[in-house]
């Protein structure tokens, strides 16, 4: 099988396909990659996962047909029985390097913007045989645009790498080890919305600390919108990081104030690692949270941000319930094996149809 996806970098998305192509022999699969490239490629590629480099289409006719050559090169070099396309643009390039009745081309549907639901689901019936929708919400919004029967496999959360211990991660970043840490782990882009975690953060004080871990288009706007705020000696901008869960083990909570999820792996990660998690009530955030390990606020609402962040930091007996919460919550409804299966089936019916 061949995954085709924009990046391998930093996000959910990535998470996903690495660990499905690292876990896949167990089902007898024999996984590739094509993608932009990133951390996680160059981690796959060390491991003996073969990888194809596709140049990202970023929405521009010439980058659409750059990438849709490198991918039809991709198919042609590893000959795989099944693709796996991630998100929207990787769907519309994996469709025209394949051609219909050729190979069995799947999707899935990581999330998008509530006004994009439209537009993304008018190419989805165009180009994917089946669509995986990583949340309950997140098929409910795709079936109301127009995709018929979405399948839904929630995301869950791979075997993390042995972590670096907590006081030696906060010693390199500056941090005492009874500092309160709260941790990011979004790219600095809008959907995200760290504006208004920083204006949040500016109502938490007691000494606490933020790491941002990501980077992105808005990274100069927030470093002068903490200096605003006068924050900035508070807030860490750690950039883009191959080593998230180090940094979970050293963080108290993790926070996430996004418009919209999927259904964000982050989360999932944090409530793995003992994380309570304070995060906005949206889609895939809601359903990864109602077994327990956090607490959801409204979209867009410092104050309300501010308030949970503070009920947590300081409160080492509240954020201990709420990982044991976060931990069987995991454990119960975003096990890999779960995940691995489902895909195993779907994909295999599909080779079978074709």
């Amino acid at each position: 099988m061949l995954h085709v996806i924009s990046e391998m970098g930093t996000g959910g998305a990535e998470a996903l396909v690495a660990g499905m192509a690292r876990s896949g022999e167990q089902f007898g699969w024999h996984s590739a990659v094509a993608s932009g490239g990133g951390h996680r490629a160059e981690a796959l590629r060390a491991c003996g996962v073969p990888t194809f480099t596709v140049p990202v289409a970023r929405r521009r006719a010439t980058g659409v047909l750059r990438a849709t050559t490198a991918t039809k090169a991709a198919i042609r070099s590893f000959r795989p029985e099944v693709v796996l396309a991630h998100n929207v643009s990787a769907s519309v390039v994996a469709r025209l390097a394949v051609l219909p009745g050729r190979l069995p081309l799947l999707t899935v549907f990581h999330g998008v913007a509530e006004t994009d639901y439209t537009g993304a689901a008018r190419i989805l019936k165009r180009t994917s045989r089946t669509v995986v929708a990583v949340a309950d919400a997140t098929a409910d919004r795709l079936r109301a645009a127009g995709v018929p029967d979405p399948v839904v496999i929630p995301n869950a959360v791979f075997p993390q790498p042995e972590r670096v211990d907590r006081n030696a991660v906060r010693a390199v970043h500056g941090v005492a080890p009874d500092a309160p840490v709260a941790l990011c782990p979004a790219r600095l882009e809008p959907q995200k919305r760290h504006d208004v975690l920083l204006e949040a953060w500016a109502e938490v004080d007691g000494g606490a600390v933020l790491w941002l871990a990501g980077d992105g288009s808005l990274r100069d706007v927030l470093r002068v919108r903490a200096a605003e705020l006068g924050i900035a000696d508070r807030v860490r901008f750690l950039g883009n990081r191959c080593d998230v869960p180090d940094l979970l083990a050293a963080a108290d909570v993790t926070v996430l104030t996004s418009d919209w999820e999927g259904m964000p792996v982050a989360v999932l990660e944090s409530l793995a690692a003992g994380r309570p998690v304070v995060a906005t009530d949206v889609d895939g955030v809601r359903q990864a949270l109602a077994g327990g390990g956090g607490v959801v606020v409204p979209r867009r609402d410092p104050g309300a941000t501010a308030k949970a962040l503070r009920s947590l930091l300081f409160d080492p007996r509240a954020r201990e319930e709420l990982a044991e919460a976060g931990r069987a919550s995991v454990r119960r409804e975003h096990d890999p094996r779960l995940l691995m299966r489902s895909y195993d089936e779907l994909l295999r019916t599909a080779i079978g149809r074709s």
